[in-house]
């Protein structure tokens, strides 16, 4: 968290934490000027529950919220949050048929692993939001192959990337 709140990176996806710090955690990024999204699948505590959401919205001043839960999301984004479906891109029936997931709710969706510039483009092509890739993603040529089939940004631990 240190090194991201001092690097150049304006929107940090928060992908630990649990009940009891992730207010302290999202208060510390907004202080640094950045916005702040909540994995809600990876914070111990939380459950997969609407309430959950309500949780985030009401105790802390996170921007928005990520998850593979469509209805996590849909409730986001009825409480006007920034909200970022999460898809693991494993087979056909994970990418076919988007509308039915989630994604008309989402404001963005994450492909993971984001190293897969055919699956990107396509899903790309069939979204009605901007597309983003992460995971695995080591690489200046994996950052441009994700571009150009499509991503608008990059989500990456890899501290490496955040500089190319």
């Amino acid at each position: 968290l240190e090194k991201c709140l001092k690097s150049e990176v304006g929107v940090i996806f928060i992908l630990f934490g649990d009940l009891c710090n992730i207010g302290d955690i999202v208060d510390r990024i907004k202080a640094a000027g950045k916005m702040a999204m909540v994995h809600m699948d990876l914070i111990n505590g939380l459950a997969s529950k609407e309430i959950a959401v309500d949780f985030i919205y009401k105790y802390t001043k996170a921007d928005g919220i990520i998850s593979t839960k469509p209805e996590m999301i849909r409730y986001a984004k009825e409480l006007d949050l920034c909200t970022v479906f999460r898809i693991f891109a494993i087979d056909s029936k994970a990418i076919g048929g988007l509308e039915h997931h989630g994604m008309e709710f989402a404001d963005l969706i994450e492909v993971l692993p984001g190293i897969m510039p055919k699956i990107i483009k396509h899903i790309a092509g069939q979204a009605a939001v901007p597309v983003i890739a992460g995971g695995l993603i080591s690489e200046k040529e994996d950052v441009m192959r994700a571009l150009d089939a499509g991503a608008i940004a990059i989500s990456t631990t890899n501290q490496a990337v955040w500089k190319m």
